[in-house]
Formats: C-alpha cells, sequence, structure tokens
C-alpha cells in the first residue's frame, strides 16, 4: 500500500492516483489541490500545525510579510499575509491566505524558510507603517500602537545600539523598496520612543520610554493579574499583639527564615546569638552579617511602621533598606540597582534599563488597594518580580511586604524553612502562569500559622516552631503542622 506524506498537493500527473487514494479513504481533501493522509484531526488542527509547509506548497516563493512578518503567527481574524506575483486569497480550513501584489525577496535580506521567504525586520516595520485599508474587521498592518510598543520592547531589552541599528537598515531597505516615505514614520517614531523627537505617541509603553521611564510589559501584566486577585477579596483580619518584647522577638523569626530562603543556613540558636551580640561568627562573616542586616530592618519599630504615601518615598525607603540588609557584601552593590541582568533558573528578571519604570507601574497597581494583606503581597510580588539589586531581593521584598503588614497592625506573613518549596511554587506559578491562585493562597496558610504561634518567649517559641516541623528541611515527606 503507497504511503502518502502527511501534507501534498495533487498536480495533473498524480490526479488519478490521488483521487483513488481518496475514493479508497486513504487521504483526504482539505483545500484547492491539498490533501493530507491525518485522517484523525480536524482540517482547522491540521492547517494549524502544518502552516509553513502548506503556504511552501501552494504558494512557493512568496514573502510573507506585513503583520505576518512581525506577529509569526495566524492573525485575530485568521489570516495570514504574503507578498506574490499578484492578488489572490486561498481559503482553507481555520486560515485564509491573503496575497497582495508587490515586491519579491529581498537577496541577503529576507529569510528562506522551505520553499518561502520571510521579510527582514527592516521590511516588516516598514510595510507595516504603508497606507492600509480593513479588509473585512481586519487591517494587513499592526495598529500604531502595536508597533510603538514594540520598537519600546526593543529600545527596553537590547538598548539604543539596536534600536538605532534598526533604523540604519531601514533607511537602506526602504529605498530598495521605494518606501522611503515609510521610513519618516519609522523614523518619527524610534526618535520619539527614544525622546530625541516631538511625536504624538499613543501607547502607554512607549510614552514611558520616551521620558525615560520604559516598563517590562510581561512584568506589569503579572502584577494587574494579582491585582485583580486580590483588590476586592475578604481576607481575614489578624491583629498582631501590640508591640513590645514579643514584637523583636517576631522580627528575630523573620530574619531567621527570610534568610533561609535565601540559603543562609545557621542553627536558630547560633543565628539568635548573632542577633542578640551584634557579632558575626569569623567563619562565615557575610552570611552573618545577612542575618544581622536583614534583623536591622525587621526589628526597628520606627523601619517597620513606614509605608510610602509616593513612588519617590517607595524608592528611598526601597534602596535605604537594601544598603542596611546587604550591608556585609559592598561586592553586591547594596542600596543601588542592578547594572547587569540577573537570572534564576529559566527566568530572567527585568532588565537594568526598565528597573526603575517597572517599579514605578508596580507601585501605581499597589498603592490603590485597601487592605493590608491585598497591599503586602502586591508590593512584595512586584518587588520580587522587578529584582532591582544584584542581590537580596528576596529579603528586601519580603521586608517591604511586613513593613505593610506591621504598620498596619497585622501579624506579619512569615515562611517557615520546611515551607519554602511551597512559597517558591506559588510565585514561579505566578511569574510563569500568570495564576496567582497558589501564591495567595500559601501566603494566607502562613499567616495564619503566624498568628497562632505565641512569640512572647524566644526559647519556647523555639520549642513550639520545632514541633511544627518549621525548622524541618523542605522535604517531600514533611509538612508544616498548624499549632
Amino acid at each position: 500500500m503507497k504511503k502518502f506524506p502527511l501534507i501534498f498537493i495533487s498536480d495533473t500527473t498524480r490526479s488519478a492516483e490521488i483521487s483513488r487514494a481518496v475514493k479508497s479513504g486513504l487521504v483526504r481533501k482539505i483545500g484547492p489541490k491539498l490533501y493530507t493522509s491525518n485522517l484523525k484531526d480536524s482540517p482547522e488542527q491540521i492547517v494549524r500545525q502544518n502552516i509553513w509547509q502548506i503556504l511552501s506548497l501552494l504558494i512557493p516563493g512568496t514573502v510573507v510579510s506585513h503583520r505576518s512578518a512581525i506577529e509569526n503567527k495566524i492573525s485575530p481574524a485568521g489570516c495570514i499575509y504574503v507578498t506574490g506575483e499578484y492578488r489572490r486569497t486561498i481559503d482553507l480550513p481555520g486560515l485564509k491566505i491573503i496575497i497582495q501584489k508587490g515586491s519579491g525577496p529581498l537577496d541577503g535580506w529576507d529569510s528562506p524558510i522551505l520553499n518561502l521567504y520571510v521579510a527582514c525586520r527592516e521590511r516588516a516595520y516598514l510595510e507595516n507603517l504603508s497606507p492600509s485599508k480593513a479588509r473585512g474587521h481586519e487591517l494587513k498592518i499592526l495598529f500604531r500602537h502595536e508597533i510603538e510598543e514594540r520598537l519600546a520592547v526593543i529600545l527596553g531589552s537590547n538598548g539604543e545600539q539596536e534600536i538605532n541599528r534598526l533604523r540604519d537598515r531601514a533607511r537602506e531597505v526602504a529605498g530598495l523598496l521605494n518606501l522611503e516615505s515609510e521610513f519618516l514614520k519609522l523614523n518619527e517614531l524610534i526618535g520619539a520612543v527614544q525622546g530625541t523627537k516631538e511625536a504624538n505617541l499613543t501607547s502607554p509603553l512607549s510614552k514611558a520610554h520616551s521620558i525615560g521611564e520604559g516598563y517590562d510589559p510581561k512584568a506589569v501584566e503579572r502584577f494587574a493579574a494579582l491585582r485583580a486577585a486580590i483588590a476586592d477579596a475578604a481576607f481575614p483580619v489578624r491583629n498582631a499583639p501590640d508591640a513590645g518584647e514579643e514584637f523583636y522577638t517576631v522580627a528575630f523569626f523573620d530574619a531567621y527564615f527570610s534568610n533561609f530562603i535565601e540559603g543562609t543556613e545557621f542553627e536558630v540558636e547560633e543565628a539568635y546569638e548573632i542577633v542578640d551580640s551584634g557579632i558575626v561568627p569569623l567563619t562565615r562573616p557575610e552570611d552573618g552579617h545577612d542575618i544581622l542586616g536583614t534583623y536591622r530592618i525587621v526589628g526597628s519599630l520606627d523601619e517597620m511602621t513606614k509605608i510610602p504615601s509616593d513612588f519617590e518615598e517607595f524608592e528611598d525607603l526601597l534602596t535605604s533598606r537594601h544598603a542596611v540588609i546587604l550591608e556585609g557584601r559592598p561586592d553586591k552593590r547594596p542600596g543601588q540597582y542592578k547594572r547587569r541582568p540577573n537570572i534564576a533558573g529559566l527566568t530572567r528578571f527585568v532588565d537594568p534599563a526598565l528597573v526603575r519604570g517597572t517599579l514605578r507601574q508596580g507601585f501605581e497597581l499597589y498603592r490603590g488597594l485597601a487592605h493590608p494583606f491585598a497591599r503586602a503581597l502586591a508590593m512584595m510580588f512586584f518587588v520580587l518580580e522587578v529584582h532591582p539589586f544584584d542581590d537580596g531581593n528576596g529579603r528586601i521584598a519580603r521586608a517591604m511586604m511586613n513593613a505593610e503588614l506591621v504598620a498596619n497592625g497585622q501579624v506579619r506573613i512569615i515562611v517557615p524553612s520546611v515551607f519554602r518549596n511551597e512559597y517558591l511554587s506559588g510565585l514561579k506559578r505566578m511569574t510563569n502562569e500568570c495564576d496567582p491562585v497558589a501564591f495567595i493562597r500559601q501566603m494566607q496558610h502562613v499567616q495564619d500559622f503566624v498568628s497562632r504561634i505565641d512569640f512572647s518567649n524566644k526559647d519556647s517559641t523555639i520549642e513550639k516552631l520545632r514541633g511544627c516541623n518549621a525548622f524541618a528541611a523542605p522535604a517531600d515527606n514533611i509538612r508544616l503542622r498548624m499549632p
């Protein structure tokens, strides 16, 4: 029995053979001259999974262009736009291939894929600034604000050098395609995003870049998702005891566990001796300073009752607190924003050039929240997600979080050692999937745990926490026990 390819086209030499195969149920037709040997999946699914192969079979030598060359996917209206020798529309299940007449591939510029070409970035941006009439409910080009945002992302992620390179190359391509007027528009937009030219920018992201406060739109999207989940939620009110000796005991465990999350591990009694004496061990001076510096912030009633009323005050608190927490690690530039990107596993945090702008966006989303617990979670998450410093980002984020709670007379959120994996998994789910459910639930759980502990005596508190597995190393078979 002859085997047919997954996707293939018919011609005069094979039409009779293919017709017999269709009648025999070996293949089926899914479009003009287009056949498949896949008899199970829907035609729409087959088309979407094999779009590049289909384009190369049906319209070889054409150039994927306009919005399709930038988006690299089927448009919202279900179209792919290409440029060829003549106008034509091909209807397939779940897809319209819109062919417009225009210049063929630019040698040395456009990228070959199978028997096709994809317009180079410079050509694509120029084409997307060409005049266009809507086809049905859609334009073949992106809206102006979408182009602005993409230029802002190039500037924010790769800097002035890369966006200037785009402009210089686009000038050359414009001459090859007679798109000089489109280049003038692109040049004006790039200058406006850089803040060197005046133009009526329409995108919030591009406007922010033009005044030197570009931000990471994906990070802001995650901030907004968390805010939407916590803005009107009914969180329990867990009042903390009046400030007294208990405040300082709670603060010690706050500093101790916050450092454990970051890998600074001491026996609890040894850590308490560091805090109590103010003397760091000679064998581990940096780790000792981490414990002591964190405690100097979270154990200061004056410091922990300050919450920011505007962005400038927020920045002052953030950087000054970080400078204290990391004072024992001068090589980490305490209190100064990072100069190089920081990466943890597969996660790349906000680029250095976008730190201040992204923090401002997070602060704006935070400050409209009313409930102290909601404000605390928002504060911690957006600081941690930006990762504004070379090191100490987790510690400063949790200190900023707990200041929101302490200032409002609420119980702190402290993550015991045994709960570290759950805590980190909730954060990863927020970052990777924009899903705040697990994160919120876990933060509620550990605040509830802290609210049930009597912190009036350090020694008895240690025994109580030990009985709840709080000091245990994270493990699948050990869980945090409620008192």
